[in-house]
């Protein structure tokens, strides 16, 4: 056997032809055969059609409410009367979990994917491919992806038919046509590869301009909450119309927005508010022109006028209005994950803002894995250290964090630097856990079971999942 000229045997050279694909051959060849008239196998399409479905989530990442088919319906079609549709979509169908939904009272299971009407919408409402086995639904997430759908075999007989010449020639001419357009497309898409390098290229250079921008407009978030009393007086003043009276029981506000069209909260999907308040997206808004309810910051009314409620400014939403949560229900610990400086950041924010609204509370910081730690701001009182057994502690309560929400009095702050290790863990149960003191727990690390968890990003923001928001932290 002899070798061509110009190639050595061993060697990993390849001809530039074999080292690209031949297109235009590719495309001429199969044109020939259409013009030939040899008739490829029908493709068939996969079983199932994507429909809209809901995925129920457990209630520890709802804030501690159970989903029932009537939150369904309020959040996805906007009427709660329709939970009977979506009953009927969903009676009998077998889960997971090898259970069904056969009464409209039934509590939904964490895991259960539900049907939803074609009319569907909201962030709750998820695509998925009804697969041709007994009626099942395999979830997709939203990405089209087809779990459990299978698609038919191709049918692989087909006859062979002579074409007359003409047929041939338009092929062959069809064929250069194609091949003409085949290399338009991979030359396009070689300049589209590289403009997309470019741009990242543009990105990455702007991206220190862009860093400093957002810092900008975070430190003026900063310097805006210390001064901006009216924000705190309207909030509290608020909160005063869901306080408890001898007529009714208190009814929970989670969060709450300030701006100038009044005053929005977030309620449990269960409850409701009366005049002043109106329904809108999800939350309640109070009329602007309304009187101020009969609650003050805590520079105008005493403790016990204020109650347990501790309203803290988490940041500003999108439109650059502060989103107050309450302090108070956090249950035991929160933990902020992502980008260790912005979570730093949350954190040394909800101290300046418990220093300002509830000064002289307790706070002792410990460190964790080398974190640096925060600043502890004036008005707060710094304990170095604090021994577990020699604080009163309070009743037990339902849970550490897992479970629903419990409110507590914030009676002192523990602030972790980083992901606790084990003996940050053991204090932090001692002082936030059941049957503990009963302080509050801020940690700029990962606590797996921290009732509250948000993350932050890179860009300054953080995100608070429960309902759901997306807040500029101020630095």
């Amino acid at each position: 056997m002899s070798n061509s000229p110009g190639a050595r045997p061993g060697s990993g050279a390849r001809p530039a032809a074999v080292r690209r694909p031949p297109y235009a051959l590719v495309a001429l060849l199969i044109a020939c055969l259409a013009g030939l008239g040899v008739a490829a196998p029908p493709a068939t399409a996969a079983d199932g059609d994507l429909i809209k479905v809901f995925v129920v989530r457990d209630p520890a990442r709802t804030g501690g409410s159970p989903v029932t088919l009537g939150v369904i319906a309020r959040s996805t079609l906007g009427d709660e009367a329709r939970a009977v549709e979506i009953f009927t979509l969903n009676r009998g169908l077998a889960q997971r979990d090898g259970d069904s939904l056969d009464s409209p009272d039934e509590a939904l299971r964490p895991g259960w994917i539900l049907r939803l009407p074609a009319d569907a919408s909201g962030p709750g409402v998820q695509l998925a491919r009804n697969t041709a086995a007994e009626g099942q639904t395999a979830n997709t997430g939203g990405r089209g992806q087809d779990q459990g759908a299978t698609s038919a075999p191709a049918d692989a007989g087909s006859a062979a038919v002579f074409a007359i010449p003409l047929a041939t020639a338009v092929a062959v001419v069809g064929a250069f046509l194609l091949a003409l357009v085949t290399a338009g497309i991979m030359g396009r898409r070689r300049l589209r590869s590289r403009a997309a390098a470019v741009g990242r290229a543009v990105h990455r250079l702007g991206a220190p301009a862009r860093r400093r921008r957002r810092l900008a407009v975070r430190r003026a978030t900063g310097r805006r909450f210390a001064t901006d009393a009216d924000s705190v007086r309207r909030a509290y003043g608020a909160l005063g119309d869901f306080t408890a009276t001898p007529r009714r029981p208190e009814v929970p506000v989670h969060a709450l927005r300030v701006d100038d069209a009044g005053v929005h909260v977030w309620l449990e999907d269960s409850d409701t508010a009366g005049d002043p308040w109106t329904h809108v997206d999800g939350r309640w808004r109070r009329n602007p022109t309304a009187a101020i309810g009969r609650l003050e910051p805590p520079g105008g009314a005493t403790r016990a006028e204020m109650g347990e409620a501790l309203l803290v400014r988490v940041g500003t939403d999108r439109d650059n209005w502060p989103v107050f949560v309450d302090l108070s229900r956090l249950d035991g610990v929160l933990s902020v994950t992502g980008d260790p400086a912005v979570a730093r950041d949350v954190v040394q924010n909800l101290l300046a803002e418990v220093a300002r609204n509830r000064p002289e509370t307790p706070v002792t910081v410990l460190g964790a894995d080398g974190s640096p730690p925060p600043v502890v701001p004036p008005g707060l009182r710094p304990l170095p250290h604090v021994e577990p057994s020699a604080i009163r502690r309070s009743a037990a309560t339902p849970g550490t964090v897992r479970s629903a929400a419990y409110r507590r009095p914030v009676r002192g702050l523990v602030v972790v630097a980083g992901t606790p290790g084990a003996r940050e863990k053991a204090t932090l149960e001692a002082l936030c856990g059941p049957g503990g003191a009963g302080w509050t727990g801020l940690v700029y690390g990962d606590v797996v079971s921290a009732h509250w968890r948000w993350h932050a990003d890179d860009e300054g923001k953080v995100e608070v999942p429960v309902f759901p928001l997306r807040l500029t932290v101020p630095a």
